[in-house]
């Protein structure tokens, strides 16, 4: 299984070009076996951004949120991912939706497909880039 970021999870349905070639052939393979996931918190991250005129979306939020939730298992927020949360170093991100993608990465035994330098930096969560 991969889990992947809320970036990637865009770029891969709108711009596929934004994404790394490693990447892109992780997400195909993973893809290929059924393994590609997404924390719950991600699809409150898309409808954020779509609300807040961030990006934008076709025909509408729902339908694209409909099509998102087909392509990836959704790994809702449990007390493992919760706790694991709050055990990342200073050097790991802040933000709470950081931390609750790459729990559920770091919890699940999966690698995080993510261009979030800090994240990477980290060194806390085994990332695709």
């Amino acid at each position: 299984m991969i889990v992947v970021d809320t970036h990637a999870v865009i770029w891969l349905s709108q711009a596929p070009a934004q994404l790394s070639a490693e990447a892109t052939r992780e997400l195909t393979g993973a893809r290929d076996s059924g393994g590609l996931a997404i924390a719950d918190i991600t699809l409150r991250e898309i409808a954020w951004l779509v609300s807040t005129g961030r990006i934008s979306v076709h025909p509408r939020l729902s339908t694209y949120l409909d099509f998102v939730e087909s392509l990836f298992q959704v790994i809702p927020i449990s007390g493992k991912i919760a706790e694991r949360s709050m055990q990342f170093s200073a050097a790991y991100p802040r933000d709470p939706a950081d931390r609750l993608i790459g729990a559920t990465a770091v919890v699940h035994g999966a690698r995080l497909v993510t261009k979030d330098a800090p994240i990477r930096r980290s060194g806390e969560v085994d990332c695709i880039w």
